[in-house]
């Protein structure tokens, strides 16, 4: 009879919605004053979540991190207009690392040196340091990809030990576009993005001498906005990005196999695909989360078929970041810009 009843309440739990919606714990983390767009996360060696982003009240750059018991907040940079690009990466020591656009004229980074926050600037010019995005390699080293929007290019910088080295990386007219950045197990860097003019996602990877530019998809309007990256065991790239035709919005994927490109379209909804964020598990499978119609979507390779699950709604899901814990469960920050909140669901099995 317990069995009968037991199961009898699994069977009202899943027509009900709670069995699934019950596996996702989801939480608004900041909501003083307009926050949380911008997101940027890194899980640290407990697999808690280290979140940089944006606070429009104040113009700055906010970081909350969970230290077991509770969330801790800094507000780290007040001293200009925090208004674009905040990325986080963490280092060995669990130190956060953020790059981020100050005053729209320059790129900066911040690192935690164990007792304060560093902060420098890095590049400067009229309109450097939009959408940026840092990764960081096997000594801890900073890589920054970013955009210049005044000469319309996609720059690179990286930190060798001593000086900042700052590359001019595609001059190619009005590229440089939602920049992400992995670091390869050579630490040689490889960066996505779009490019505007030929309405293109595109590729960038360092072979230790010299930089190959591909055009990686050029099927349609508007094709690699809101692009990701992440390399799997052999250090082939994975992507994420939109395509828009017709006015039609699409999740898609892109990977290198090791002769040729595999494009898939993942969630053709038509108002899919927008602030990608990826993560590659434990096999190399890909986890994306988006914004698809005013809501979290969160889309998976098991191997054989794409999964796509509804997180959160309604308006939420602006400036999704992925990451995988060690079980290789999903931790997704986002944006409420529905309430102006910073917001973070994870997944639990």
């Amino acid at each position: 009879m317990i069995r009968i009843t037991i199961f009898l309440v699994f069977l009202w739990a899943i027509f009900s919605g709670l069995a699934f919606s019950g596996t996702w714990h989801i939480e608004r983390v900041d909501s003083n004053g307009a926050v949380g767009y911008e997101t940027s996360m890194a899980l640290d060696s407990s697999n808690y979540p280290h979140i940089s982003y944006c606070d429009a009240t104040n113009d700055g750059l906010k970081y909350a991190y969970w230290n077991g018991s509770e969330w801790s907040f800094t507000l780290i940079d007040t001293t200009g207009v925090v208004e674009s690009g905040p990325s986080i990466a963490l280092d060995s020591s669990d130190y956060p690392h953020i790059s981020y656009g100050w005053s729209y004229d320059y790129l900066m980074y911040a690192r935690w040196t164990g007792y304060t926050w560093s902060k420098n600037s890095v590049d400067a010019g009229p309109s450097v340091g939009y959408e940026t995005s840092i990764a960081l390699d096997s000594a801890d080293y900073p890589h920054v990809a970013y955009g210049d929007w005044n000469n319309e290019d996609l720059k690179y910088a990286y930190w060798n030990g001593s000086i900042w080295s700052v590359t001019a990386l595609d001059t190619a007219m009005d590229v440089g576009y939602s920049p992400s950045i992995a670091i390869d197990s050579l630490n040689y860097p490889h960066i996505s993005y779009y490019d505007f003019t030929n309405s293109a996602l595109k590729y960038a990877y360092w072979t230790g001498s010299t930089w190959s530019i591909t055009s990686v998809d050029t099927n349609g309007d508007y094709v690699g906005w809101y692009n990701s990256i992440a390399l799997d065991s052999s250090d082939y790239p994975h992507i994420s990005y939109c395509q828009s035709t017709n006015d039609d919005e699409d999740l898609k994927y892109a990977h290198w196999n090791g002769s040729a490109w595999s494009i898939t379209s993942v969630d053709t909804d038509g108002d899919a695909g927008y602030y990608t964020s990826i993560a590659l598990d434990s096999s190399d499978n890909p986890h994306i989360s988006y914004w698809c119609r005013s809501e979290l979507r969160y889309a998976s390779w098991n191997g054989s078929e794409w999964s796509i699950t509804h997180v959160d709604h309604p308006n939420v899901g602006d400036y999704t970041s992925i990451a995988l814990d060690s079980s290789n469960n999903p931790h997704i920050s986002y944006y409420d810009y529905g309430n102006g909140d910073l917001k973070y669901a994870r997944y639990n099995p």
